[in-house]
């Protein structure tokens, strides 16, 4: 499988993104930060992560939150940024554990609804 176009689109969504974070800090200020952030652990930071990941983060701090509403709605953006069902139930499964199982299973209703109702649509 050629990841190319995955890396073509990461880096298209990094510039785009570093443009606006030097229009907002300065470029001393991001320049400066770069340097900070050369070593292979930090780099990450300053990449940031693709969408597929934010979004499978996010469920699991709303799910941690019991923020019902915004779950479902990051459930139907994980799905647009590329997450399957799976990796959303094993997010999901994976923030049960630490958030507790009565919140658990709340997130596991409300992901599942959204997931029907984005199919149905």
């Amino acid at each position: 499988m050629d990841s190319r176009p995955n890396e073509n689109a990461h880096h298209e969504l990094y510039e785009a993104g570093m443009q606006i974070r030097r229009k907002v800090m300065g470029d001393e200020y991001v320049d400066n930060q770069l340097k900070k952030g050369v070593s292979e652990f930090m780099k990450p930071m300053q990449e940031g992560l693709e969408p597929k990941q934010r979004s499978l983060i996010n469920i699991a701090l709303l799910a941690n939150q019991g923020k019902a509403e915004e779950l479902a709605g990051h459930v139907r953006g994980a799905i647009g940024n590329g997450a399957t069902e799976i990796e959303i139930r094993e997010t999901l499964l994976q923030a049960a554990v630490y958030c507790g199982i009565p919140t658990g299973m709340a997130s596991f209703r409300v992901a599942e609804e959204a997931l029907k109702k984005l199919e149905s649509e």
